[in-house]
């Protein structure tokens, strides 16, 4: 069995579709981030190669050994849509990305079950050790907790994940078992 330890990278202040857009995070809640730090195992940490996840693997690390950023642990690729608003993007498929998840792709970007299979594949491989602490984005956990909770996409996305938060979820022999979500220490 391994021990997902999944964070949510901190705060990036955007109001626009961030997908893999490349902002960083404000991390100034330095109270927050040691919480974050204490409750976390003596495990590897690994986390997106994007600038937020970076800086927030950065931030929890201490003395933990890191493993190479990991591109397939980036959020959702927002294609046309990436860095705009809700406002701004004109199209009768954005309510339907989100109402129906599954195969709906953003245009020129991913669906819900591309990024689920490429994160459940690098999780998968990375899945060797009692405990791994992975630092990445809200989509990227959604689409974990789905499949460990038993989740449909559309049900997946009404569970909040907050920025530096965490979401434990352990890979067993039977498969994966949802353990706590959202969780601020």
């Amino acid at each position: 069995m391994t021990r997902l330890w999944l964070i949510r990278h901190g705060p990036t202040h955007a109001r626009t579709m961030v997908g893999w857009t490349d902002l960083p995070a404000d991390l100034s809640d330095r109270p927050a981030l040691d919480r974050l730090e204490q409750v976390l195992p003596q495990a590897p940490v690994i986390s997106s190669d994007l600038i937020r996840a970076v800086d927030t693997a950065t931030a929890l690390q201490g003395v933990r050994p890191r493993l190479p950023h990991a591109q397939t642990l980036r959020e959702f690729n927002y294609g046309a849509w990436e860095n705009r608003s809700f406002e701004e993007i004109e199209s009768p498929d954005l309510r339907s990305y989100f109402d129906d998840p599954g195969d709906q792709r953003a245009p020129n970007g991913e669906s819900w079950n591309d990024v689920d299979a490429r994160v459940t594949e690098t999780l998968t491989r990375l899945a060797i050790g009692p405990d791994l602490i992975v630092v990445a984005h809200m989509g990227v956990i959604l689409t974990q907790w789905a499949r460990a909770a038993g989740k449909t996409p559309y049900d997946a996305l009404a569970q909040k994940i907050d920025n530096l938060s965490l979401t434990r979820i352990d890979l067993t022999q039977d498969g994966p078992v949802a353990v706590a979500a959202n969780r601020k220490p």
